[in-house]
């Protein structure tokens, strides 16, 4: 059972997710206006925080599932199956290129309302390489997973298909015999 959940890579977070992060609250708490007499303690408390943050992000690539955990006051850890992996999606804005950090959004299957992503991903090291490795494993998975329940579908029909014809038999030389 360890096979099925074999680690195919770890994403590496970029440590200037840290600079980011306090930049933009320093930005949401101008913008604000409200946030203005709160700076002074978002700048105290917040590179402590940030830090603990990124000491806990994590991303793992497993044969079956996508997993991340993230979080300081509240803590989150998930797993999305990659058979109900949609799409994943790069998302840059002018603070994230300064940074050269990107954003990597993973939408579901049934997951999240419309335009809303299910996980969020932020400041991936290589976030093209990651993106292209779930896909291409999330394809391997479905396919896989398709192949082996179709042959299972033709192994049940060909099955009933031989009662039937060892039935039909039975019964025409039951009739045959009269």
């Amino acid at each position: 059972m360890a096979s099925k959940t074999k680690v195919l890579q770890k994403a590496e977070f970029n440590p200037k997710i840290k600079k980011y992060l306090l930049i933009y609250g320093v930005l949401i708490s101008i913008v604000t206006i409200v946030g203005i007499p709160l700076l002074p303690i978002y700048l105290v408390v917040a590179p402590i925080l940030i830090n603990k943050y990124f000491d806990r992000l994590s991303a793992e690539l497993t044969t079956r599932a996508l997993r991340f955990e993230k979080g300081v006051l509240f803590h989150v850890e998930r797993t999305i199956p990659l058979d109900k992996i949609q799409d994943l999606t790069f998302k840059e804005g002018p603070l994230l290129k300064y940074f050269g950090l990107s954003i990597l959004k993973v939408e579901t299957a049934g997951g999240s309302g419309q335009g809303q992503a299910d996980l969020t991903l932020i400041g991936i090291r290589d976030a093209s390489d990651f993106r292209s490795r779930v896909l291409e494993q999330r394809d391997n998975v479905t396919d896989n997973k398709y192949s082996s329940s179709s042959s299972e579908t033709e192994e049940s029909t060909l099955a009933v298909l031989k009662e039937i014809r060892d039935s039909l038999k039975s019964i025409d030389q039951k009739m045959n015999s009269k």
